[in-house]
Order: C-alpha cells, then sequence, then structure tokens
C-alpha cells in the first residue's frame, strides 16, 4: 500500500454530501417535505423571516439552506428552481457566500 500524507488525503479527499449536494428543490431525497414546504412558501410569497435548520448529521440541514438561499437571492428569483449560473447561486452552491455561513455552535443564552 503506499502511503499517502495526511495533507495530501485532506487535498483530494471530498465528502460525499458536498460532491453530491442536491442543486434543485426536486433532486432532494429523504426530506421531500421539507422540500417542498420550502418551495411552497417561496411561490406562495410568505416566506418567514428566520429559519433554522436543525437535526442529527447528515439530515440535509446544510443543503436545504443552500438551496433555500439560492431560492431566495438568485437574480431571477425569488424563485423555488434557482438559475445555478448566476454569481450568487454559484457562490452559494460553492460555499463562498459570507451570507450564507455554516454555524455548528449556538451560544448559550444568559
Amino acid at each position: 500500500m503506499r502511503h499517502v500524507s495526511k495533507e495530501s488525503r485532506e487535498q483530494t479527499y471530498t465528502v460525499f454530501a458536498r460532491r453530491y449536494r442536491p442543486v434543485q428543490f426536486d433532486e432532494v431525497v429523504g426530506q421531500e417535505h421539507v422540500a417542498r414546504t420550502l418551495s411552497n412558501a417561496i411561490q406562495e410569497g410568505r416566506v418567514g423571516h428566520a429559519y433554522l435548520f436543525a437535526g442529527p448529521r447528515g439530515v440535509g440541514k446544510t443543503s436545504m439552506a443552500r438551496l433555500f438561499a439560492k431560492a431566495l437571492n438568485c437574480v431571477k428569483g425569488p424563485s423555488p428552481t434557482p438559475c445555478n449560473a448566476c454569481e450568487i447561486c454559484t457562490a452559494v452552491q460553492a460555499a463562498h457566500d459570507a451570507n450564507v455561513a455554516r454555524h455548528s455552535i449556538v451560544p448559550a443564552v444568559p
């Protein structure tokens, strides 16, 4: 077996969820009810002021949040079907958009 340094492995390995993250609401598997709810909220113009995506690891919280962010902020939106081509869509999908942050720790309320 060939030895691969830790640095090399970290550069080449991409988590499965990142490689195969859905780019449209209709591509979501396992959380169809959430995708339908968010899509309907956008279509009906009844988007809430805040959403909290919570649950155990691996259920699609980050994927749904990114889809939702793209759908709301897309140049051709808000629309349940973002274009995935504009600057905003590509930045959100690539996790480079400063407005779409992932927080793992919720600060305690005093």
